[in-house]
Parts: C-alpha cells; structure tokens; sequence
C-alpha cells in the first residue's frame, strides 16, 4: 500500500523537554490514520512539524514520495483544536481570503464555496461576522477552509469538539466520503469511540515515544487476553458456576438471551477454547460464545500503563 506521508525519525526539544523523540509514522493513502495519545505526549508537536509550524531538529518528513517543501502547504489541510478564525471579519469575506492563500482563485473559491455552504444549508452566514456565531456554528466555517482546496492530506485535530451529536454526526460522515473520495487523513482525538468508527490504522504517542503503531485490527489482536464471554442455561446456575470457578478463572458477567448464567472465563495463553467447550457442552446449554476483542479505550489504557 502507497503511503502518502511518511515520517522518520524525527526528534523534536524545546530546550531541556523532549517533545518528540525518534518517532516514525506512515499514512497510507486513502485511509484513516487515527494519532493517539495522551495531553502533553507530543502529538501537536508532530502536526505543527507536518503542517510547517515549526521544523524538526532531526528527521525528515516525505509528502507523497517527496521531501517536504513549503510549497506543499497547498497539498494539506489542517483542522487545529484552538480554532483560528479572526472573530471581527465576515464570514464570507474571511473564507474566500483563506482559501486564496491555498492556492485558489476566485472565482473557483466562490464556486467551491458555494456548494459547501448549501450542502451545510449555512448561506445566509456568509455576511456574518464570526464573533456572531456559536462555537459550533465556527468549527462549520473552519471545516470548509480546512477541506476546500481538496488536499492530498487531511489533518483533523479533536475534530468534533464543540459539537452537538447531530452536527458531530454530520461532520463524522464528512470525513468518512473524504476518504472515501481518495483523501488521506490524520485523525488527533480522545474519543475513542470515533477511533473504533473511523481509523483503521493508528500510532499511540506517550512521553514523546511511540510506543503503538499498526492496523488497528492487528493491534486489538495483539492485545488479546484468550478471555471469552459466554451464556449458559442451567437448571442449577450456582452450582454450575461453583463448579466452573474450580476450573477455570471465572467472573460473572451479564445474562444473555436464553441464559441464566453469564460468565467471562479466561483461558491460560496457549490454551484454545476447544477444550472449554467439550467441558461446558457436558454441563448445560450454551446460548452464547464469543472472544473478548479489546477496544481501542482498552488498549490505549493498557499500553500507557504499560510504559509509565
């Protein structure tokens, strides 16, 4: 898979702090690369690198095959999480001026913009000024700027802070048919509920270290426990669970459809579960049988636990 960033080794200091230390990521193209990571771990500190903010001490950073240049900053769109709009200027006088300084002209900023502020039905925002408009309403007008100049890679930083359901909804969808239409994407949240939606790959930053990076499907198996949550129906529950209890490490979980016995059994590691059944389908009648699969909360409490 062609991957559309590719950043290697590179080490960031702000004097005696370390803000990054050899960190190497790759966006693939056309995807969802969610960048996670604890408050102060050094995720900014990499976006602000990638978007030409400021310059890495070492490393380097290659946009589509190429070193990166200052003229690729008409290849990037960037979302930040402190909004930067200037409150006193109308709206539609700010966007056609920000989307101008990514290379657009014109009358092809009006076009664009037009059919971005009706597909938002905002059209009557356009003489505004944004100190007018709720938090919400702005975050609208700066995803335009970000997305309007259609670039190769898109930047969004906790993109639905702010946001009521209906409208984070809206904006999740968004990202999803930009990726679907060929953008590549990088994904800065705390969410992780939009990680488990959206990314299909991830790098987990912690004290200026990568310490998780990959497919997020490979990585959940990686995080695997060989736990195993199950529904039993049985005339004598409690005596089936003692009975359970001396065999395998067990705890009560919810009831299932059908079960009056809910269990979460954890296998020793190289143990399959072919055995357990074999001993439960001699005991009572299963209803329910599935491996426990990590979710991205899990594993990223877990991994940064793991590097404390």
């Amino acid at each position: 898979m062609k991957n559309v960033l590719k950043v290697e080794n590179v080490c960031k200091n702000y004097g005696s702090f370390t803000a990054l230390n050899n960190v190497s990521i790759s966006v693939p193209e056309g995807s969802i690369f969610g960048l996670l990571g604890p408050n102060g771990a050094g995720k900014t500190s990499l976006i602000r690198i990638i978007n030409q903010i400021t310059l890495p001490d070492s490393g380097e950073i290659f946009l589509d095959g190429e070193r990166l240049i200052p003229e690729h900053v008409h290849q990037i769109g960037y979302l930040p999480e402190e909004r930067g709009l200037y409150k006193s200027m109308k709206v539609g006088e700010q966007v056609l001026y920000l989307a101008q300084l990514k290379g657009l002209s014109k009358s092809e900023a009006k076009t664009r913009l037009k059919y971005w502020f009706e597909k938002f039905d905002i059209s009557d925002w356009w003489d505004k000024k944004i100190q007018e408009l709720s938090k919400g309403m702005a975050q609208k007008v700066q995803f335009i700027v970000t997305v309007l100049h259609k670039p190769k890679l898109l930047i969004f930083d906790e993109p639905f802070s702010g946001f009521d359901p209906i409208n984070a909804n809206l904006i999740k969808d968004e990202i999803l048919k930009l990726r679907d239409e060929g953008a590549s994407i990088i994904f800065s949240t705390h969410r992780m509920e939009s990680v488990e939606e959206m990314c299909e790959h991830i790098a987990l930053i912690n004290k200026s270290n990568k310490i998780l990076d990959g497919k997020l499907s490979d990585i959940k198996n990686q995080f695997k426990e060989n736990q195993f949550e199950i529904g039993l129906k049985s005339d004598t529950p409690d005596l089936l669970y003692n009975t359970i209890t001396e065999k395998f490490k067990t705890e009560k979980s919810k009831n299932y459809n059908g079960a009056n016995l809910g269990l979460r059994i954890q296998l020793p590691k190289n143990e399959d579960s072919t055995g357990l059944i074999k001993f439960l389908n001699n005991k009572a009648h299963i209803t329910h049988f599935t491996e426990v699969i990590p979710s991205a909360n899990d594993i990223f409490l877990k991994a940064v636990a793991n590097n404390g």
